[in-house]
């Protein structure tokens, strides 16, 4: 549905920081599911951790929060089109499973709430079906 030319005129992130490969499905205002393809020449595994690559845990939330940031995007007028995507909250996360080279993520957000251009979202994140990674996440929109 977006490739990743699509996807950098929505959000401010570049490379090494854009964790969002492809939005493959969306349902505007609800929910959203995107692609992030982990590869070993990401910057962040020489040094963690050597010997025994992993995604940082923290990096797989981001990318929740730049798929969730997508969907509020594209739900919102052009007023807040002109502002940044905040991430401002995260709740409740959990880690089930390491994320190595060579595993792709499904990240599926879903939006439960937009109360006072604050969103709420309900995220998980799959590698071939298995749940890795859960969370809630909060944004907001804010001038640049």
């Amino acid at each position: 549905m977006l490739d990743i030319n699509e996807i950098m005129k929505i959000l401010p992130h570049r490379y090494p920081f854009l964790l969002v490969d492809r939005i493959i499905d969306h349902e505007p205002g609800k929910k959203i599911v995107g692609l992030k393809n982990v590869s070993i020449n990401e910057p962040f595994f020489p040094g963690h951790f050597p010997g025994h690559p992993v995604m940082p845990g923290v990096l797989i939330i981001e990318a929740m929060a730049q798929v969730g940031g997508i969907l509020a995007y594209l739900a919102s007028n052009d007023e807040i089109r002109k502002k940044v995507c905040y991430f401002v909250a995260i709740d409740n996360a959990k880690f089930r499973r390491p994320v190595m080279p060579g595993d792709q993520l499904r990240i599926e957000m879903e939006s439960v709430s937009n109360r006072r251009n604050i969103w709420v979202f309900n995220g998980k994140v799959f590698v071939d079906d298995k749940l890795v990674t859960e969370a809630e996440l909060k944004a907001t929109f804010a001038d640049r």
